[in-house]
């Protein structure tokens, strides 16, 4: 069975399935799915369309440079058939795997390695810009006059610090005074 890539987005394309336009000058082409038949009819370049694997690659979000890559690749040469070298063959491409999966995570931390506080910092910008949003209007209210009243509180509490102070009243008369007196 034979896979082939799609010309546009690089994915795979599946005996039966896909669109192949062969060129005058004989060039096949073959894509995955009419979406990339259309952006290749529209002369888009793959490298600047942002969902596909060559733009990907071009601006450092997949890790395509890696050498166990080169393992995926395909090879058409004929080999002699030999137990020993299969076993060894599918031991290798456990450990290549692996191996691949580790570097895939080590990649994918590396980049996102500063997005975690950036995002929260942004959340918090956008959240404080907009809470008339979040709030709702009764409770915006509410709130408004928990807090005015705290402040009066506070602003009555100094009056009367205040009026001690100028009395000669001790710290005993001040606490037995009212917000009132």
């Amino acid at each position: 069975m034979r896979l082939e890539k799609c010309w546009f987005c690089s994915s795979t394309v599946y005996p039966g399935h896909g669109i192949c336009f062969v060129r005058n000058d004989s060039k096949v082409f073959r894509f995955c799915r009419s979406k990339c038949h259309k952006n290749f009819k529209m002369k888009r370049n793959p490298r600047k369309v942002k969902w596909t694997k060559a733009y990907r690659v071009l601006h450092g979000k997949d890790a395509s440079a890696d050498s166990v890559f080169q393992f995926e690749r395909k090879r058409n040469r004929p080999e002699r058939y030999d137990r020993k070298v299969t076993q060894s063959t599918l031991r290798a491409m456990k450990k290549v795997e692996e191996v691949r999966v580790r570097r895939a995570e080590r990649f994918y931390e590396n980049r996102m390695k500063g997005k975690e506080d950036e995002r929260r910092r942004a959340d918090k910008r956008e959240l404080e810009q907009q809470i008339h949003l979040v709030r709702a209007p009764g409770a915006q209210g509410t709130q408004d006059k928990a807090s005015k009243e705290e402040a009066l509180k506070e602003e009555l509490k100094v009056k009367v610090i205040a009026r001690a102070n100028t009395t000669g009243g001790t710290q005993g008369e001040i606490k037995g005074m009212t917000q009132y007196d």
